[in-house]
Order: structure tokens, then C-alpha cells, then sequence
């Protein structure tokens, strides 16, 4: 050991330490000059050689190595710092102290909390206030999010000259109150913590909050600014591929909670395979765990179980006790979706589903007693629901008293209403019911609370961000991301009473009030208390509002005449026939462009294909019941072949033309049409059906639309139109747009300039190649000069058109994994109006276009729209005269405008 006070050794101290104060801006120099420290102190050597320069030296690589994304390599340097650094109590307890955040992201946060109680024996003043930063990532990462603040609140006040760890406490306790829930203070900590990074230069701190930007937004419900700031944010974290994971992982869980399950599915694929190549293995199981939770939303149950007992095994060697059950969550949500459990199922399946049941009920009360009660109320009912199938009603009944005592309102009145049910009071169950959903809104109901089931994410220290939240958005959003799906599955069950109730009553009206609550509860708007059905306003026409029970569908007509409800078949069946129908169409415009080779550009995508099940053409016979062709078929003609012809008479036969339908609400032959489609029946083009033909046909998410007051225009509106690039026939067509109306202009197609045109038009014409994204809606986009314009871009607008003219292929075409949520180009800008409270209009391709056809459609069209033709009837017409098929009128499309 060297005498005190040795010139080199207190050189090599000081330039060790530097080495330490350096990782945090610049890990790289850091690690090259600790390396250099290591070196003059002989290391590795016999131990005592310059020890605590050493000790302190390897304790600096480590901290370079973790920001590096290495956590291997920072465990193995730590534990050489703690080695060399005996005799020197102090350094061996800083390593310690350094390692308790490591030893946490490798996978055992318990061991690092131990390692936090060594250390603390001879740390004192900063060095102690910095072990509570460090141990509040071992607490977080275990679930204990009030002790994370409590640490964090001791440690922030004693470290004012300490701006790396200042920063990084606020970042935790941040953290640990996003967890909570509580947002408010979660903000406040999460932009002081930015403030201290910048000041003092911690570039790399101040990077780590920006990749967290995304995860923030997308929490309060903001999708717009989540998307935007996670594009910067992926080009800032380019060379950090372990950070870049964790932000990925954590903007995905993010997007589950807003129900964007396909793009949250396409992240946690990347990040996945990035944290297991980094080591971190703290992470590692939490992005597992969100992939089944999205596989399971997307139907994949089978990929949902098996990704999920990999997660269960990972939590299960790492001691995280506290996140077993939410892993057995999915494994048993996915059994379940998978099982077979009708009154008349083989002994053995009935045997296993009673297991399934009992499993439920087991993983319920484990839930409960580490600390998720939410989830724990949520799979009791549906151990419940799961029982009575079975026809275990003792077992339901035990489930939903203890559900009945739950604190939370939207739980309880949900458990009243099952009770009910099975007592087969179904005009009381609806009543519990309905209590349940106004609980969601009322004050300190489920929209608000904070009872801390956020979900489990693996993060560590300085992982979390600040960002500037609009406070009049902060109660949608919470409601939207925090308790719409309990919500949900609360209207579900009223809808579902309500059909049951139907079959008895005929009560068509009460079907589609819940249809139409469904549809709110799934946007986390407010839901109506009811449709009011007396007469509808002048020139709404007819609406066809569709609802499904498993693979039962149903439609409720409503018009002058009244209310009625018609049983149509399978949906499964609907559906299939909608695909080999839009199969048809695309094929028909690719055959026409392949033999007129002077006219190849398609609005769409060469790279754009149909899925794997629609590759083979091969024809399916329509049921017998299905066979009568309409005599609207010689109408299509002209439109499209006779295969498709056929595929649509018999559609329109299941859908719309038998009795009851478009005949008893007392609607006015050939007039307006509103329909409100279920799940993928979205994506039919609806003006094609032979009943349809000729009319005016606005398809929307919802009622709303149809039950408002129809608007005056007292001017000519200010039409904005653009040309796409590598469209022939785009700029010709967005003249003529321009020349149509009086007040119509040209405008640039880059991004910035279609932007600030959307605020101000009230009508936008684009001529553009478009693309849907059906693994990822929200990722879909229009092709512009200077980039794509996403379907996310247009959620932050201020202002939408009144009416906006997609010409563009599948810009219309909607993914919509739950009613009244359909997402793409058209759901966007929808979405984004009715966000406003304006009502808006959107006509959109939803199968390809030839870029020849577009234009003669859309001279029509705009000629009968400045004649004051409403959208709806406009394109009807022009459609007719012109013989070209695929647009669709989406949102409020029987509003006409101003002549002029």
C-alpha cells in the first residue's frame, strides 16, 4: 500500500475520480482514462498497489459500461472495484453503492437492495442522500414505488451541488409517481429534472429524458405528440441500442393502454431482441410480458401464452414476486380465449375448464395481495362470466359478491349487474349497468383514481421524462388510457343485456342506446344516457347501426318510422365476403392497369400486397339463403365484373335488403343512408351494395352525426387542394379542384404546408399515393414532397376541414380492433374534429385507384359540391355517372355546402 500522501497516488485519485464525474457527459473519454489510471497503477497487480486509486478507477469503467448499454461488463467491474478497494471502507461502499442500480437492471433487484444496506454502514452526507437515488430504482423495479419516493424525497434536498445525481433523483421519483398514478407531481419533477440536466451539461441525462418523451405523451393520452417525439427520439438514441429498447418498451406499453395494439406490437418485436443482446435482463421479462398482453389483444392467444410463461419464468429467477400474477394473468386470459366450454363440451373439456376457473380465482386473489387490485377486480369477473358459461353459478356468485364490495364504483356497478343478470332482472342489470358507466365520469370515479396499476415496466434510473402537457386534455386522456377497458367491458355486458332483453321485448331502442354508450366508452368519451329516437333531424335519413355478440350479428334500423332490430347471421361470415369482395376490387384495377400499359400508376403502393389469406382468388358459393341475386346487379355492371357483382348482391342480401332493414323505419326511397359498421365490416365499401347504389351513404363510427342538427353554409367554402409526387394525373386533378370552386387554390404538397392547410380550409383535396398500415393504423400515410404525412400527425391539429377528399388508395381503409375506435388516414381526421367538437366529413378510397379514373370521379364531384350537393349525394352521383368504384363518404357526409 502507498504511504499518504504520494504524489502519483493522489494524481491517479484525482484522475480516477475525474474518470467518474466524466462517465455521465462523456462515457467513452471516460472509460479511455480510467483505463489510462488503471495502467500507471499497475492493474491488475497485487492488491494494495495503488488501491484506491484503482478501486476507484474500475468503479469509473463501470459507470462508462452502464451508459453504454454493457451491464455485464459494469457488474464485473464493480465487483474488481470492490476488491481492490479493501482497506478503503468509503470506495468499497461507493462501488457498492454504484452497483445496487446494476446489480437491479441485471435481474435482481432484491440483491441490489441488499447490497444498499452494505453500503450504507460507511457512507455519510451526499454519498448517502446518492444510495437513496440508486435504491429507489431496486424499489421501483420491485413494485414499491411509495418507499422509491420516500428515498428520493430524502436524497433531492441534500444534493444541490450534485447536478448528475439531483437529476437522476427527480427522474426516479418521477418515475415512482407515473407509477402512482399521480401526474401531476410526476410532471413537476420530470421538467425540473430536465432543467438541472441542461444547466449542468449532462447531455446524456438530458437524452435519457427526450427518449422518455414519447412514453409521457402517450400516457396522457397525446398519440399525436408521443409518435412525433418518438421519431426524434429514435434518431437521438441511434447509438444506444439498450436505451433505445427501454424507450421503445416503454412507448409501447404506453400504446397498449390507448389500445394501439398493433404499433405497440411492432416496437416491443424490436425491443425484445435488443434487451436480450444488451443483458438486461431486469428489462428483459417486462417487454415479454407487454408483447403477450398485445399478442393477446390481437387474437394471438397462442403466442400470448407461450411469450408470457417465458416472462412468468424470467420474473420467477429474478425474485420480482410482485409481478408473477400479471404474467399468470395472461397465460390463463389466453387459455381462456382458447378454451372450449359450451354445456354440451366432452367431460374432459368441461373437467379443464373448472380448473381454468379455479386458476382464475387463485391468480385473482394473488393479484390482490401484491398490490394490483385492479387487475385483481377485473379477472374476478371474469372468473365469474367464465364460471356461469360453465354453469357454475355458485362459484360466479361467490366471485361477484366479493367483486360487489370493491372500492372502486365501475367494478362494483359491473358485479351488481352480472348478479342481476343471473337472477335473469335484466331491466336492472341495465340500470347497474348504465350506473357503472356514469360512475367512469362522475367526480372522483374511476376516471380519477389512483390506486396504482399502472402495469409492471422494468426501468432504471434517469429513465423517465418531462413534457409540456395541455391541461385541458388531462381528464380525457387519463380516462382513455386509465379506465377504458374496464369501462369497456362494462358496456360490452350492457349491450350484450340489452340484445338478450331484445329477444324478449323487441326493444330495438334500448339496443341501440348501448351501442351507442359502447362506441363512447371505447373513444373515452362521456357516454350518452340515451338515443333520443323521436324524430330524427330534418334530412338525417335513414340510419343502420350494426352490433355483434360473438359471431351473432345484428342491425338496428332507425328513421321517422321508429326503431327496429334484425338478426343478419354470422359475422365471421360478413366478413369474409367484405375480404373476397375488396380482394376482387384490388385484382379487377391491377388486371386493367396490366393490359393498358399506358395507364400503370395505381394510388397504391406496389410494396402493398393482400395478406396471405386472400392470395389464392378462389371463389366460396354463398349459403343458399344467400343465392338470390338482386336486381341491382345489372347497376354494377358498369363498375365492376360479375364475380364481384355476385359477392356483393349476396352481401347486400344478408346485410341490407331483407325485410325490416331499409323498409320499416319509414325512410324515403333513395334517400340518405348513415351506416355505423362493427369491426372489420369498416373496411366494405358500402356505396357498391345494390341498395345502396344511387344513394346518398355517410359511413360512421357512431350515431352522433346523424342525430345532430344539419348545419347552414352562409358562403362558398375555402377549398385547398395538392398534388402528390409520381402521380401522372395529380397536379391536372388538383387544378380542376381548384377551378371548381370559387374560392379554390392551389397549394404546396410539403408537409408544413399541408399542415397549416388544414387549419384554415374548409374543404382539402389531396391527389397522393396512399398507404395503410394494417399491423400499425396510426402508421399509415400520405406520400408528400418532402415526406409522409402519418395518421398521427393530424391528431394535433387545431382545426380539420369540414370535408376532406382522400384521393388517394386505401387512405379510407380502417382497422378497428373495437367499435367506435377506427383508426387509419379517414379515422384520424375524424377523430381529431370530433376531439374539437366539430363534426367533419371524409371521402377516401378504400381499395386502388387508377390514377386515370381519380380525376373524372373527382370533376364530378366537386362540380355537384359546388352546386351545394351535400358529400354524400355528390359522390353518389358522380360515382354512378362515372362507373368508378372504391370511395366511401366517411363521418357526417349529408351536410351540404354553400353553392359556389
Amino acid at each position: 500500500m502507498t504511504s499518504p500522501g504520494d504524489p502519483l497516488d493522489m494524481d491517479l485519485l484525482d484522475r480516477a475520480e475525474a474518470a467518474v464525474r466524466l462517465s455521465a457527459t462523456d462515457p467513452r473519454l471516460a472509460l479511455a482514462e480510467a483505463r489510462a489510471v488503471l495502467d500507471l497503477a499497475g492493474w491488475p497487480g497485487p492488491a494494495g498497489a495503488y488501491g484506491e486509486a484503482a478501486s476507484v478507477a474500475l468503479r469509473a469503467t463501470a459507470l462508462a459500461a452502464r451508459e453504454l448499454g454493457d451491464l455485464e461488463l459494469a457488474g464485473e467491474r464493480l465487483e474488481e472495484a470492490i476488491a481492490a478497494g479493501r482497506g478503503f471502507p468509503r470506495r468499497v461502499a461507493q462501488a457498492r453503492m454504484s452497483f445496487v442500480t446494476v446489480r437491479a437492471q441485471l435481474g435482481d433487484p432484491e440483491g441490489g437492495l441488499r447490497l444498499a444496506e452494505l453500503a450504507e454502514r460507511d457512507l455519510a452526507g451526499a454519498d448517502l442522500a446518492r444510495l437513496g437515488v440508486q435504491r429507489s430504482v431496486a424499489l421501483i423495479l420491485l413494485g414499491r414505488h411509495e418507499e422509491a419516493v420516500r428515498h428520493c424525497d430524502r436524497a433531492i434536498g441534500l444534493l444541490d451541488d450534485d447536478a448528475r445525481f439531483r437529476a437522476g433523483g427527480l427522474l426516479n421519483r418521477g418515475l415512482a409517481h407515473t407509477y402512482l398514478e399521480r401526474y401531476g407531481e410526476a410532471e413537476a419533477d420530470l421538467a425540473e429534472c430536465a432543467r438541472v440536466a441542461r444547466s449542468a451539461g449532462l447531455d446524456h441525462v438530458a437524452m435519457l429524458a427526450e427518449g422518455n418523451l414519447p412514453f409521457v405523451a402517450a400516457r396522457r393520452g397525446d398519440i399525436a405528440a408521443a409518435f412525433a417525439r418518438y421519431r426524434a427520439a429514435e434518431t437521438t438514441l441511434f447509438g444506444f441500442p439498450e436505451r433505445l429498447a427501454v424507450m421503445r418498451t416503454d412507448f409501447a406499453e404506453a400504446l397498449l393502454a390507448a389500445r394501439l395494439t398493433g404499433e405497440a406490437r411492432t416496437l416491443l418485436e424490436q425491443a425484445v431482441p435488443e434487451l436480450v443482446a444488451a443483458g438486461a435482463q431486469a428489462a428483459v421479462p417486462g417487454a415479454r410480458l407487454l408483447l403477450a398482453q398485445a399478442a393477446l389483444l390481437a387474437g394471438d392467444a397462442a403466442l400470448a401464452a407461450a411469450t408470457a410463461r417465458t416472462a412468468l419464468a424470467e420474473l420467477d429467477a429474478q425474485g420480482r414476486t410482485a409481478w408473477l400474477p400479471l404474467a399468470r394473468e395472461v397465460v390463463l386470459r389466453a387459455r381462456l380465449a382458447e378454451a372450449s366450454t359450451p354445456p354440451a363440451a366432452p367431460a374432459h373439456e368441461a373437467a379443464g375448464a373448472e380448473s381454468l376457473v379455479t386458476d382464475l380465482i387463485t391468480c385473482a386473489d394473488a393479484l390482490a395481495a401484491c398490490g394490483w387490485p385492479g387487475a385483481s377486480a377485473a379477472l374476478r369477473l371474469t372468473a365469474a362470466a367464465a364460471a356461469v358459461r360453465l354453469g357454475a353459478i355458485t362459484h360466479a356468485r361467490t366471485q361477484l359478491d366479493r367483486a360487489a364490495a370493491a372500492t372502486r364504483p365501475l367494478v362494483r356497478w359491473h358485479a351488481v349487474a352480472m348478479r342481476h343478470r343471473l337472477d335473469g332482472d335484466l331491466d336492472r342489470a341495465l340500470e347497474a349497468a348504465a350506473r357503472g358507466i356514469e360512475a367512469v365520469h362522475a367526480p372522483g370515479g374511476d376516471a380519477n383514481r389512483r390506486d396504482g396499476n399502472a402495469g409492471p415496466r422494468e426501468r432504471g434510473a434517469a429513465q423517465d421524462s418531462a413534457r409540456d402537457v395541455a391541461r385541458d386534455a388531462a381528464q380525457d386522456a387519463e380516462l382513455r388510457v386509465h379506465a377504458a377497458r374496464p369501462a369497456e367491458d362494462l358496456a360490452a355486458l350492457g349491450l350484450e343485456i340489452a340484445l338478450d332483453r331484445a329477444r324478449r321485448t323487441g326493444d330495438a331502442r334500448t339496443v341501440l342506446d348501448w351501442a351507442e354508450r359502447w362506441r363512447a366508452v371505447v373513444r373515452g368519451a362521456p357516454a350518452p344516457a340515451s338515443v333520443p329516437l323521436g324524430i330524427p333531424p330534418a334530412g338525417s335519413g335513414l340510419l343502420v347501426e350494426f352490433v355483434r355478440r360473438g359471431d351473432d350479428l345484428f342491425a338496428v334500423t332507425a328513421g321517422a318510422g321508429g326503431c327496429a332490430l334484425r338478426s343478419l347471421g354470422s359475422y365471421q361470415a360478413a366478413v369474409e365476403a367484405t375480404v373476397r369482395i375488396r380482394y376482387g376490387l384490388r385484382r379487377r384495377a391491377m388486371l386493367d392497369t396490366l393490359r393498358d400499359t399506358s395507364r400503370d400508376t395505381l394510388r397504391d403502393p406496389v410494396h402493398v400486397t393482400a395478406p396471405d389469406t386472400l392470395r389464392d382468388p378462389v371463389h366460396v358459393t354463398a349459403p343458399e339463403t344467400l343465392r338470390d341475386i338482386s336486381p341491382g346487379a345489372d347497376a354494377l355492371s358498369g363498375a365492376v365484373d360479375e364475380g364481384i357483382a355476385r359477392e356483393l348482391c349476396a352481401l347486400d342480401h344478408v346485410l341490407l335488403s331483407g325485410p325490416g332493414t331499409l323498409t320499416s323505419a319509414g325512410s324515403m326511397p333513395g334517400g340518405p343512408v348513415t351506416v355505423v359498421p362493427t369491426g372489420a365490416l369498416c373496411t366494405l365499401p358500402w356505396p357498391l351494395l345494390p341498395s345502396l347504389h344511387g344513394r346518398p351513404v355517410s359511413v360512421a363510427a357512431d350515431a352522433a352525426a346523424w342525430l345532430a342538427p344539419r348545419r347552414g353554409s352562409a358562403r362558398a367554402p375555402l377549398v385547398l387542394s395538392l398534388a402528390g409526387p409520381g402521380l401522372d394525373h395529380a397536379a391536372a386533378e388538383a387544378d380542376m379542384v381548384a377551378a371548381a370552386h370559387a374560392r379554390g387554390r392551389r397549394v404546396g404538397a410539403t408537409r408544413a404546408e399541408v399542415l397549416r392547410a388544414i387549419e384554415r380550409a374548409d374543404v382539402l383535396h389531396v391527389a397522393a399515393h396512399g398507404m395503410f398500415s394494417p399491423r400499425g393504423p396510426m402508421l399509415s400515410q400520405i406520400t408528400l414532397d418532402d415526406g409522409p404525412l402519418m395518421a398521427y400527425d393530424l391528431l394535433a391539429a387545431r382545426r380539420i376541414p369540414r370535408l376532406v377528399v382522400l384521393s388517394a388508395c386505401d387512405a379510407g381503409m380502417a382497422h378497428a380492433p373495437v367499435d367506435g375506435a377506427a383508426l387509419g388516414l379517414a379515422g384520424a381526421f375524424l377523430d381529431s374534429a370530433a376531439r374539437n367538437g366539430d363534426a367533419a366529413c371524409v371521402v377516401a378510397g378504400v381499395v386502388p385507384v387508377r390514377d386515370d379514373e381519380a380525376p373524372a370521379l373527382m370533376t364530378l364531384f366537386h362540380t355537384l359540391l359546388a352546386e351545394g350537393r351535400s358529400p354524400a349525394e355528390a359522390l353518389a352521383r358522380a360515382a354512378e355517372k362515372t362507373a368508378v368504384p372504391g370511395f366511401v363518404c366517411f363521418g357526417a357526409g349529408d351536410e351540404p355546402f354553400a353553392a359556389g
